[in-house]
């Protein structure tokens, strides 16, 4: 019993030891994307979910979830500055009538 619970301590500790966070890496370590596109979201860091999007300044942002749609809509500057140099899909042209 004994053996296992160290184990899982040990475990414990290197999983927080290399995670990015308690190493005091920057988010700018984190690749949101590349020229293929955006692979992450802005906002929470995660893999998109191509049916969550905003469209911003002609491009289209994609977000893990729904909820990080409006986290971006608060300062999407913000967020804007951790896609520079990934390749945005275009939003399609409004129709003006």
């Amino acid at each position: 019993m004994q053996k296992a619970l160290s184990l899982t301590v040990v475990c414990a500790f290197l999983i927080v030891a290399f995670s990015p966070i308690s190493c005091g890496k920057s988010d700018t370590s984190v690749q949101y994307g590349d020229e293929k596109g955006q692979l992450l979201c802005p906002v929470m860091g995660n893999p998109i979910d191509k049916k969550y999007y905003a469209d911003y300044q002609g491009k289209r942002i994609y977000f893990c979830c729904e909820g990080c749609i409006e986290e971006f809509k608060k300062d999407p500057e913000k967020y804007m500055k951790k896609l520079e140099g990934v390749t945005l899909d275009e939003a399609p042209a409004v129709k003006q009538e």
